[in-house]
């Protein structure tokens, strides 16, 4: 497993624009669903945290990811998610997979 890499990370919305954030990054991940090496981009929420969005990338390679800011129409998306956002958003965790279900 030590050969895909796998990005965690989170955004907070500015107050009440979680669901457009929520919609933004569904969108996002149509794109980089085409994308070489993209194996699972998945977003989330949690209740405790009702500006938060979470999203759980796995890739190939770490290349990949990077290349996937590439595919047409992702940059538009961030830019649209950029002024919604209540803080800068700060580079995922990086993890390494050990293994799992689905994997």
């Amino acid at each position: 497993m030590a050969n895909k890499y796998l990005l965690h990370g989170k955004l907070s919305a500015k107050p009440g624009h979680r669901d457009e954030l929520t919609n933004i990054l569904l969108d996002a991940s149509k794109l980089v669903s085409t994308a070489k090496g993209c194996k699972l981009y998945v977003i989330g929420t949690d209740q405790n945290y009702p500006d938060t969005v979470f999203v759980t990338e796995i890739w190939d390679t770490k290349e990949d990811h990077e290349n996937s800011l590439h595919v047409e129409g992702v940059k538009e998306l961030i830019m649209k998610v950029m002024p919604i956002l209540d803080v800068q958003p700060r580079k995922g965790q990086e993890l390494e997979i050990l293994g799992g279900a689905g994997i």
